[in-house]
């Protein structure tokens, strides 16, 4: 079962997204040993959880690059939870709509690549099918 181009760009798009998640760790272990943070604990369980966001990410990625559905839809889950962060920042006191665009483009084109991957997948399995 060899994956379409379009999946490969799909699980290349959620590896950069996990290594952007990755960088947002760093930068929380950063401003947690400069001291940055009013909660020690709070800071370490946020910097666990976005570590352990950013292996799920990248698992997603390897799933979709080896063409399983979970990848996919594990990736679309992942955008459609982006996408709730860049609408709020468009609402409430701190309102800013460039940083949602800045939030919400990614997040869009992640869609729309993992939508194109799961369609190429079902191509592929049709194509596979007849071949039997």
């Amino acid at each position: 079962m060899r994956t379409t181009r379009v999946e490969r760009i799909a699980a290349g798009w959620l590896a950069l997204e996990a290594i952007g998640v990755l960088a947002l760790a760093a930068w929380e272990l950063i401003a947690l040993v400069r001291g940055d943070s009013e909660s020690v604990p709070n800071s370490l369980a946020l910097l666990a959880l976005t570590v352990i966001g950013a292996v799920a990410v990248a698992g997603f990625a390897v799933a979709v690059w080896r063409g399983r559905s979970w990848g996919r839809s594990g990736g679309v889950v992942v955008q459609l939870l982006v996408l709730s962060v860049a609408l709020g920042t468009l609402t409430g006191e701190g309102a800013d709509a460039r940083l949602a665009a800045t939030i919400a483009v990614p997040a869009v084109v992640g869609l729309v690549l993992l939508i194109a991957a799961a369609r190429a997948a079902g191509a592929r399995s049709r194509s596979e099918a007849d071949e039997v």
